[in-house]
């Protein structure tokens, strides 16, 4: 998980929009039982990255939704720092 979050971020911090690159992480973290082995630094570096990087694929929405039913479900927030909760707010806000 935190190679998959490091590779998007990496590529979107330097803004290379690898559409393809974007669109297989999407489809492999959308594929996987439930998102417990992601720490919430790279659940908010992931959708972070996918909305700075500005890529739309069809996996996104389904990949946003993952990570936000996978949040919701969580009985608090006590493992995210602020500036991961700040990304994920940032992130979701960006997507349409």
């Amino acid at each position: 998980p935190q190679n998959l979050s490091n590779i998007a971020l990496a590529f979107s911090k330097a803004e290379i929009v690898d559409v393809s690159l974007f669109e297989k992480v999407a489809e492999h973290i959308v594929a996987l039982d439930d998102l417990t082995s992601f720490d919430p630094q790279a659940l908010s570096n992931i959708v972070w990255a996918f909305a700075n990087a500005g890529v739309v694929v069809v996996e996104d929405s389904k990949l946003f939704a993952k990570v936000a039913d996978h949040v919701l479900a969580l009985d608090d927030l006590d493992g995210f720092r602020p500036q991961a909760i700040s990304n994920l707010l940032w992130a979701f806000s960006k997507c349409e």
